[in-house]
């Protein structure tokens, strides 16, 4: 869904996890959780510099060449799916999120999510979970630069109607110790760098803590995690886009369709948006461009 302005929804994070936030219905259903996959994919492209057509699921993005061979974004709803990826890892097959393929290489990039909305005190139980999936595909892809994205509700203590178990954050603004021992645990999964290095890691893990009070609703809380911890959304991209140019553009010059594009400044979605200026204000990341 586009605003009056041409920009397709779920741009921001904080739009993305709104569905999340709010969310009190069976989990099962991937209601909640579609929203936060069509950010990914479409902050793939525009930031990321992907080719739409390369990512599953297709954002409501295509790309073109302008006259003077310049890669350009359009918003195309008509493009757009909500389907998964499935890729054949070590020892099964396994649906993905959201993937980049390329053509003749395979599976390159991709982010797995997941999203938990209470039952904090067996989070550890999922540990064994997230540890069988990067091994299954780096099995299978040693080079795949694979990201895990782990969401969580902010449940407040005193929130009418909630579970104790389903706590996240305590009366004084502090996360229970059942979601800190989390995301511990997590911390030791990510910092995969190398093609040889240990392939129950990830090469980055992010932890996001969604708010759930109106007026705040879907956006990341701020207070956890510090802004020391390996696992702040901020850097969670970035860091996945530098692995990636090492790995494969960098390794394998010659073949130029292993480079991420530089987007035309003219492209229609950034006009339709309002211009960059706004496009960048409104979505929190910068388009990726050639100046």
């Amino acid at each position: 869904m586009a605003d009056p302005h041409g920009i397709p929804g779920s741009l921001h994070l904080r739009e993305a996890l709104e569905v999340f936030g709010a969310c009190s219905e069976p989990t099962q259903s991937q209601r909640h959780i579609k929203p936060l996959h069509r950010y990914i994919a479409l902050r793939l492209a525009i930031e990321g510099g992907f080719d739409p057509e390369e990512i599953t699921p297709h954002p409501p993005l295509r790309s073109e060449k302008s006259n003077k061979g310049n890669r350009r974004l359009v918003h195309d709803p008509a493009v757009e799916n909500s389907v998964e990826r499935t890729v054949l890892g070590g020892l099964k097959t396994k649906d993905i999120d959201v993937v980049v393929s390329k053509k003749d290489i395979g599976p390159v990039f991709a982010i797995s999510v997941k999203g938990t909305t209470g039952a904090f005190r067996n989070l550890t139980n999922r540990m064994e979970e997230a540890i069988g999936d990067s091994t299954n595909l780096h099995i299978m892809y040693p080079g795949l630069v694979y990201g895990f994205l782990q969401v969580l509700r902010a449940n407040r203590a005193g929130t009418p109607g909630l579970a104790p178990n389903d706590v996240a954050i305590h009366p004084d603004g502090l996360v229970v110790e059942s979601v800190r021992r989390y995301h511990d645990a997590l911390a030791e999964l990510s910092g995969r760098r190398f093609v040889r290095d240990d392939l129950t890691r990830y090469e980055r893990v992010a932890f996001v803590l969604a708010e759930t009070a109106e007026g705040r609703l879907g956006a990341p809380f701020a207070g956890f995690p510090s802004t020391a911890s390996p696992l702040r959304m901020e850097t969670f991209f970035r860091d996945l886009y530098e692995i990636y140019d090492l790995r494969f553009p960098y390794a394998g010059p010659s073949l130029r369709s292993l480079s991420r594009n530089v987007w035309d400044e003219n492209s229609p979605l950034f006009a339709e948006a309002g211009g960059l200026d706004r496009f960048e204000k409104e979505t929190g990341y910068p388009p990726r461009l050639a100046y």
